[in-house]
């Protein structure tokens, strides 16, 4: 048996929790379309034969401006530091640009065999795809891998690729298992992918969602109660809507994400709530749980 802990990096919105979802082959981490939707370490979980992949979603690395930022770079390099190997995402129509070489620059320091995965190649062009591997190619990886985490296409070769990177050991999850990631957690993330296509420009890295309770009552209805904090008081309109609007279609969208989540019916109670650059206040991190 092999099993191993892969962590998964790159720029912001290269597809890096799109990938996770293909390979795991459910939806285990939220996508959009936004940079940094990722704020957690988030693990997705492939058994196949008998070899355990753990695959570690991390944020995408950037320059940090915010406390939140300067944290959510911490988890990267946390998770490298206990990475067996390593998949570098980069975006096949994107040029190689200094956040990729500084990132490529860590990578070499580091221990773990590293991947790396050329990824939306169902939408570049030919040329764009070779450039992208030439210019990857001085790094000196272990393999290099155009893949599309949308369709698919090159995930099998990729996984025959990080196989043999895998030590030897037993399984850390269960077969069935597809993440460790707590509901609550899940779930906060759920409502706050909904509003990360509805909102524009600083506002959905104002906003966080944090799910307070989550209870299976005697009827079968499952109550999740969620609080959804931005920085401003003006912001608060916007998350709600004129009349209620934006609130409601977040809810009704989430909640059947939370019942196919759960296998219930949901009700779910959504509040929000002001606490001024929470991203820049240290106290306020610790307590919204990054």
């Amino acid at each position: 048996m092999k099993s191993g802990f892969i962590s998964i990096v790159g720029r912001p919105n290269v597809g890096k929790s799109t990938l996770v979802n293909c390979l795991v082959g459910e939806k285990v981490a939220i996508t959009s379309s936004r940079p940094q939707t990722t704020r957690n370490t988030i693990r997705g979980v492939l058994t196949r034969g008998e070899s355990q992949f753990v695959f570690v979603d991390t944020p995408g690395l950037h320059k940090p401006k915010t406390a939140l930022g300067e944290r959510l770079n911490k988890l990267v390099y946390g998770s490298l530091a206990e990475a067996d190997a390593v998949l570098f995402v980069l975006d096949a129509r994107a040029p190689v640009g200094p956040g990729d070489r500084l990132i490529a620059e860590r990578l070499g320091q580091a221990k773990a065999p590293v991947v790396v995965a050329v990824n939306k190649v169902d939408i570049a062009k030919p040329d764009q795809i070779g450039v992208q591997l030439a210019e990857a190619s001085v790094w000196d990886f272990a393999a290099y891998v155009p893949i599309s985490a949308r369709t698919g296409d090159g995930v099998d070769t990729l996984l025959s690729e990080l196989e043999p990177l895998l030590p030897e050991g037993h399984f850390f999850f269960p077969p069935d298992a597809a993440s460790d990631q707590p509901e609550a957690l899940f779930a906060a993330e759920l409502v706050r992918e909904k509003y990360l296509s509805r909102l524009r420009e600083e506002l959905p890295h104002s906003l966080a969602v944090v799910v307070n309770d989550i209870e299976t009552r005697d009827d079968g209805l499952v109550h999740v109660a969620a609080i959804i904090y931005v920085e401003r008081s003006s912001q608060k309109g916007m998350v709600i809507g004129k009349g209620g609007a934006m609130l409601s279609a977040v809810g009704t969208e989430a909640r059947a994400d939370l019942e196919r989540l759960f296998g219930a019916k949901v009700f779910l109670e959504l509040r929000v709530k002001v606490e001024k650059d929470w991203q820049r206040r240290d106290p306020v991190l610790d307590r919204l749980g990054f």
